[in-house]
């Protein structure tokens, strides 16, 4: 009986080695060329030939160093009249009449026998035209001069405060994690998912349509980092920091190697794509056993990588936790997965 229970142990330890080794081996000095693959939504544009990502977004976390811009120099076509410009009106023949007035914030300065004027986005030639028109009712044959003395007072201000600022023409802004950020005179501005060009050009508009001839730069001071995720049965699980695409395999290199309970068929990942996630099953055995039809499976930052416990494992697992309850009580528990237990009396008490 002692030697028919070692025989089936050894078969059972040869059918274990032998299951343990069914990998597909190819010839020495044998080349196979592997293509890249990811998702379907996302192979038109990745991975990159230069293996790089292909636009950097911003993302919560990020800080940005915005650094403005005085382009007072910057020729325009037509120059308007604005609420920071200080206005000259002189009159030739009625010299006491003259004023120079820093227009109001409601875009208006007082004349004369006029009152109130709005002045705001008109050439100075239009203004000159027009208030000659409105004082040939009062005077005789006005002549009339308007000139700006002094512009863009706002962006003179501003540049004063900038250089007195501890970091002179620049500010550093955060992207919080509603995906918003605070820039300086507009405000909080939805920044998340949108690239540098992006989001400096909507910027400048804005700008500009504050202050004409305000403009920034944009600067990456510190990014949060793209992440992924690898779980399941790898040595070292958890968040892992990529700087540029990566395959599965170099995720599971990253997580410290799969485990030899892992289930390397069925690799699950998880990718967002709108407002779902989307997984797909990669068969990572086929990687580490080539050929000609096996492909590199890339991921793309905040991916998450699980890989599942085999069944054997599985299986085993589940066994070791029966058992802890069984053998508590007395149970045992026989190869093939038979729960006995053991009888009050034998048959030959």
């Amino acid at each position: 009986m002692q030697k028919k229970s070692i025989s089936v142990v050894y078969l059972l330890i040869i059918i274990i080695l032998c299951s343990c080794s069914t990998g597909r081996h190819k010839p020495l000095d044998h080349e196979v060329g592997l293509d890249s693959s990811t998702f379907s939504f996302d192979a038109d544009t990745y991975p990159t030939s230069d293996n790089l990502f292909p636009h950097y977004q911003m993302a919560p976390g990020d800080i940005i160093d915005v650094l403005f811009q005085i382009q007072t120099w910057r020729e325009k076509n037509e120059f308007l009249i604005a609420i920071d410009h200080t206005l000259s009106v002189k009159f030739v023949n009625s010299p006491e009449l003259n004023e120079t007035q820093r227009i109001q914030p409601d875009g208006k300065i007082s004349l004369p026998y006029l009152g109130e004027v709005y002045v705001v986005n008109k050439t100075v030639i239009a203004l000159t035209e027009y208030l000659t028109q409105r004082y040939s009712k009062i005077l005789r044959d006005p002549l009339i001069y308007v000139t700006v003395p002094e512009f863009r007072s706002r962006i003179k201000e501003l540049k004063k405060d900038l250089h007195t600022a501890p970091r002179g023409l620049s500010r550093l802004v955060m992207v919080r994690p509603d995906g918003y950020t605070t820039f300086p005179l507009l405000g909080d501005i939805f920044v998340a998912h949108k690239t540098f060009p992006e989001v400096k050009e909507t910027l400048n508009k804005l700008y500009d349509s504050v202050l004409p001839g305000l403009h920034v730069d944009l600067f990456l001071e510190k990014h949060s980092g793209s992440v992924i995720y690898i779980m399941g049965e790898v040595n070292t699980p958890g968040t892992y920091n990529v700087m540029k695409p990566i395959s599965i395999m170099q995720a599971l290199a990253m997580g410290g190697g799969f485990k030899s309970s892992s289930k390397l068929e069925e690799v699950i990942v998880f990718r967002r794509l709108k407002n779902k996630l989307v997984a797909n099953a990669v068969n990572v055995q086929d990687t580490l056993y080539p050929d000609d039809a096996s492909t590199f499976f890339y991921l793309k930052p905040d991916d998450i990588v699980f890989v599942p416990k085999n069944q054997r494992s599985a299986l085993a697992e589940a066994h070791r936790e029966i058992a802890d309850i069984l053998f508590f009580r007395g149970w045992s528990i026989g190869l093939d997965g038979t729960i006995y237990k053991p009888p009050i009396l034998g048959p030959d008490d």
